[in-house]
């Protein structure tokens, strides 16, 4: 999930104290840092399904994060229309409806499997702002991936599952579309915020549904406040911090590397080892969103 715009992160980096560690760090090393905190909330999450299930898991994640952001930005609201509100509620219904479709894509198939097949989403906005003949070649190549995960023949993954994270994939993608509206209409993290609110808000009847009393528990609320630093406010601070001094292309090429870093992580933490065929679809999809996003920053001559 990125931010809207920069100045959010940046308070919150300054309230937790992350955006200028104390050891020089190497910024590739920075947004590498990043990926893997991302992913480890992720982890943290798949933990807590037992008892609030992925509703549960994602109602924690974005009312938490819209509680914290609340407490760092404390938004001026009140000089936008009503077609900006709209814009920053349709935002925060993408980002609800993809972190809750990610998350039972999670509960149901390994998260190096899962996170390759939303990045179909960010491929798809880097493809289509590209415009060149040339990049259907990446969408080709991430076909190749997805119908490696086919269950055909009775290999592949669960079905539903991957159908979950393909659909978080096209949320991603629109979620990447909004973000740009709003960071355009709404200063700083004001947009942002909203979009929590209105996420959260949202998420409410599925998540009560789906966690009910569990909601209420200390143990599972500080693992649900683990989830939100994990996943938000560490790797969004520290992605800043990279973004400094880092090339908008250099950092788009290590973002590729997200499937394969989730990957290592499910394998480490949650002991999820991954077929061939599953490492051959993760390799295709990573290369696909490489290229993409190569030929989306270099420019084109007429």
């Amino acid at each position: 999930m990125k931010y809207a715009s920069q100045r959010g992160p940046a308070r919150l980096a300054r309230a937790f104290h992350l955006g200028r560690p104390a050891v020089r760090v190497p910024p590739t090393a920075l947004v590498l840092l990043a990926t893997a905190s991302v992913q480890l909330g992720a982890t943290v999450a798949k933990h807590l399904f037992r008892e609030l299930g992925p509703g549960g898991a994602t109602l924690m994640r974005v009312g938490i994060g819209a509680l914290v952001l609340l407490a760092v930005q404390r938004p001026r609201l009140g000089s936008h229309t009503r077609r900006d509100y709209l814009i920053a509620a349709l935002f925060g219904l993408s980002m609800a409806a993809m972190n809750l479709s990610f998350y039972g894509a999670l509960n149901r198939i390994p998260l190096g499997i899962a996170v390759t097949l939303e990045f179909v989403g960010p491929l798809g906005v880097a493809v289509i702002g590209s415009r060149r003949l040339f990049d259907l070649i990446w969408v080709v190549l991430a076909a190749v991936g997805i119908l490696l995960l086919a269950p055909l023949g009775g290999g592949g993954v669960d079905s539903l599952g991957a159908a979950l994270a393909l659909l978080a994939g096209f949320f991603w993608a629109c979620y990447i579309v909004l973000s740009a509206r709003v960071g355009q209409v709404f200063p700083g993290g004001a947009g942002l915020t909203v979009a929590m609110i209105v996420g959260g808000v949202a998420l409410l009847p599925v998540g009560v549904a789906s966690a009910g009393w569990h909601l209420t528990d200390g143990h599972l609320l500080a693992a649900g406040l683990a989830v939100a630093l994990l996943s938000a406010v560490i790797p969004y601070s520290l992605e800043l911090q990279a973004l400094r001094t880092l090339p908008t292309q250099v950092f788009g090429v290590l973002m590729s590397m997200e499937p394969g870093v989730a990957a290592v992580i499910g394998l480490v933490v949650l002991h999820e080892v991954l077929g061939l065929r599953a490492v051959l679809a993760l390799v295709c999809v990573s290369a696909a969103s490489l290229g993409a996003t190569r030929s989306a920053r270099t420019p084109t001559i007429d």
